[in-house]
């Protein structure tokens, strides 16, 4: 059985989480490396994404990859690209913010299935939507999350990390405070008042969005709503950071 870990590279301890759980379930697992152009919104923000490949070939080895897989543009693109569309959800927060990034997800997951054939792929639940929206695919992949990997003060585990300051990267813990604060509030009211309360006691971080969902439909949730997950985005020093955690006990 093949397991695929897909990546833009930049890797880190989340990725090598992914890895490590791939290879518990096989012996052959491809971690694959693409930067893909069409979930970025500009060419500045392609520009500045961190690469690092002989660190990511390292990392990606000790943890267990028996196959790292750097395709370039030509390979997983030849020819006219015809884009795929995202399930509904897709056009919802991050989709909303970001237009047509999760076309852009999807259409390059379902090339890397197409080529590699994985039994199964393993994705991070950092990326919340982007995993749900893998999941609503139609392909025969397994498709597992892994929890989400945090630092010593819970920040999430991003590639995107190393381009904070000094100073943004401690504003940026104010995003785990909050849903922190707020996991075991009785209400979904009073959750959102602690979120939203919290993130305000850091002038450094700019929200876009800080709400309460339900995990399935992705619609607000309520109290009546059986799983609920706290889902964040913004921006510290012009980094754009994102952020979920399952409220409840």
């Amino acid at each position: 059985m093949s397991v695929l870990v897909p990546t833009m590279g930049a890797l880190h301890k989340g990725h090598q989480a992914l890895i490590k759980r791939a290879r518990s379930l096989s012996k052959e697992v491809v971690v694959s490396i693409f930067i893909n152009p069409l979930q970025f919104e500009n060419e500045d923000d392609i520009a500045k994404y961190p690469r690092s490949p002989e660190r990511d070939i390292q990392l990606a080895t000790l943890a267990g990859a028996t196959e790292i897989w750097m395709p370039d543009y030509a390979e997983i693109y030849p020819g006219e690209i015809t884009k795929l569309k995202a399930s509904p959800i897709g056009d919802l927060f991050e989709g909303a913010s970001r237009p047509g990034h999760f076309d852009g997800v999807v259409t390059v997951v379902n090339r890397l299935f197409e080529i590699v054939k994985p039994e199964t792929a393993i994705f991070g639940e950092k990326d919340f939507q982007q995993l749900q929206i893998i999941r609503a695919m139609q392909s025969n992949v397994e498709i597992i999350g892994v929890p989400t990997v945090r630092e010593y003060d819970g920040l999430a585990l991003s590639s995107r990390n190393v381009r904070l300051s000094q100073s943004g990267r401690v504003s940026a813990n104010v995003i785990y405070r909050a849903m922190a604060a707020a996991r075991l509030a009785p209400t979904v009211a009073i959750a959102q008042e602690i979120i939203e309360t919290t993130l305000a006691t850091d002038a450094g971080f700019k929200s876009d969005y800080a709400v309460i969902i339900d995990e399935e439909s992705f619609n607000l949730a309520t109290d009546e709503t059986k799983n609920k997950r706290a889902i964040i985005a913004g921006w510290i020093d012009g980094v754009r950071l994102i952020d979920n955690m399952r409220m409840g006990a």
